[in-house]
């Protein structure tokens, strides 16, 4: 069980990711092959997905960028 303010880590599948930023899915793969968006974790042998913390943090840059 967690304790005190720390939350536990918030996993989004591609599917999700996409609805977050609003970008396809070969867009989202494009960037992470380049190194502008977090790459996925892999967390079984054909599943991926992104740290919360991570794509929000990328969101909150690009807003920064404005």
């Amino acid at each position: 069980m967690p304790s005190g303010n720390k939350s536990r880590p918030q996993f989004h599948r591609i599917s999700e990711v996409i609805d977050l930023i609003g970008v396809s899915r070969p867009t989202i793969y494009r960037w992470v092959a380049s190194g502008e968006f977090p790459k996925q974790i892999a967390i079984g042998a054909n599943s991926v997905v992104w740290l919360e913390s991570d794509v929000t943090k990328w969101m909150e840059d690009q807003i920064a960028k404005q």
